[in-house]
């Protein structure tokens, strides 16, 4: 099995790109999905911040009031220690839904799309866990894919997709440039990563771009099937 991830900022596309890649036959986590599901009332993630950023986090129905968490993490300059509570359990969750594709379809192609891959890494390392799982991504993940577009776009990408006001909008923009002053930047994660996607051009500019990435990675997951070097 072909263990991928897919990254790149907010906007860029990534979410579309994973789409393709799941029409063309992979499998497909979503990390924002499993990190949504553990911050539900009742499990433990959601309990750890209730713990640690108290109880004004919680909205009168008693799930988490997210604008507010949000504007304590990027805002208030706590989100490292919302990210040191989220990202291991996700870590860990991607690494079973892995273990089960591959119990069930060792050739198969497992992509985690996830916004955050670089900055798991960045993080963990910044609270000294230089030997962990989550400060090596090569430890989980076999070939690694950027979708790259400019931040302009990107923040234009996802107002648009967002925003229901001219006043909505203005507000999401400001939000977007927050956000991404926290990822790394596009040029940093390309000069990581095994494929970049250029998507700053239409949907059949980056459709095509993903086709012909698609044999590749296929050739690659046999390759790991046989037990040959992905090198």
């Amino acid at each position: 099995m072909l263990r991928v991830g897919l990254t790149g900022g907010l906007g860029s596309g990534k979410s579309t790109v994973a789409a393709m890649l799941r029409e063309l036959g992979a499998e497909v986590t979503e990390s924002d999905a499993l990190g949504r599901a553990m911050m539900e009332p009742g499990q433990p993630v959601f309990a750890e911040i209730v713990r640690q950023f108290g109880p004004e986090v919680v909205s009168a129905d008693g799930r988490l009031n997210r604008a507010r968490l949000a504007d304590l993490a990027f805002r208030q300059g706590r989100l490292q220690e919302l990210n040191a509570i989220v990202h291991p359990p996700v870590i860990e969750a991607q690494k079973r839904w892995m273990d089960e594709v591959a119990a069930r379809e060792p050739n198969a192609i497992a992509v985690v799309e996830s916004a955050l891959i670089f900055e798991v890494v960045r993080d963990a390392r910044g609270r000294g866990e230089q030997d962990s799982a989550l400060a090596d991504w090569r430890r989980r993940i076999d070939r690694i894919i950027v979708v790259t577009a400019p931040d302009e776009l990107k923040i234009a990408r996802y107002a648009t997709r967002i925003a229901g006001t001219d006043v909505q909008r203005a507000a999401i923009e400001t939000d977007a440039r927050e956000r991404l002053r926290h990822q790394v930047p596009d040029a940093e994660k390309a000069a990581q990563a095994d494929f970049v996607l250029d998507n700053s051009g239409d949907i059949a500019a980056l459709r095509a771009q993903v086709e012909g990435l698609w044999p590749r990675l296929k050739a690659e997951s046999n390759n790991s099937r046989q037990g040959l070097s992905l090198k």
